[in-house]
């Protein structure tokens, strides 16, 4: 995972008076805070705000935020949507020091879902756990956790404790949680793996 480089203008001004303000000037406001030193607000250019919100793994993503010339790496921690426009109004980061490890939430994944045994019988695949948490050092947090569904047939399960987590990566949680599943097709009995299994061999003789 790479460090992201974002530049931001620091605000001298809080509160909601000041924040609209900030936006109406085209720009997003922000606070950077954490590691024992005081909150700074910062605002960042709307247009790179809203691409970088929109372009996926942004909670994920460490950023090395430039404010009048000093470098602070910082990950996104929340933000905030206008309800009705859908545009970045706020972002909350959280400094990063290094070697620190973070708690993160990150998506799953699955791979190879068109060679699934349970996929090719008329299965679908069911991702049941959307984002995993995780502890994860700041600069190797993962941008997925990919899981292996082609060796699953119908019913069959991929839990928290069957995977290989990245390298100094573990998981955050406390029960082993169902990550993707291969459902059966929606009012109808899947056929006997042994029959899809025959099929290109009748498909060889014709």
């Amino acid at each position: 995972m790479s460090v992201k480089q974002i530049s931001a203008t620091a605000r001298t001004q809080v509160g909601k008076g000041a924040a609209r303000a900030v936006r109406r000037e085209g720009k997003v406001p922000a606070v950077i805070y954490g590691a024992g030193k005081p909150p700074l607000s910062i605002a960042l250019d709307a247009k790179e705000a809203n691409k970088l919100v929109y372009a996926g793994h942004f909670l994920t993503t460490v950023f090395e935020i430039e404010v009048d010339g000093s470098k602070t790496r910082a990950i996104p921690r929340d933000y905030a949507l206008d309800p009705v426009k859908d545009t970045v109004e706020h972002v909350d980061f959280l400094r990063v020091d290094a070697g620190s490890r973070l708690r993160v939430d990150v998506p799953v994944h699955a791979v190879n879902a068109a060679t699934s045994v349970g996929v090719k019988r008329g299965g679908a695949v069911n991702i049941v756990t959307h984002s995993l948490s995780v502890l994860a050092p700041a600069d190797k947090i993962p941008d997925s956790i990919d899981v292996d569904v082609a060796a699953l047939d119908i019913n069959d399960s991929v839990h928290v404790s069957q995977i290989k987590l990245p390298e100094g990566v573990s998981y955050a949680g406390q029960d082993d949680a169902t990550l993707v599943s291969i459902v059966p097709p929606v009012g109808e009995e899947a056929a006997p793996a042994a029959e899809v299994a025959a099929e290109p061999a009748e498909a060889a003789k014709k």
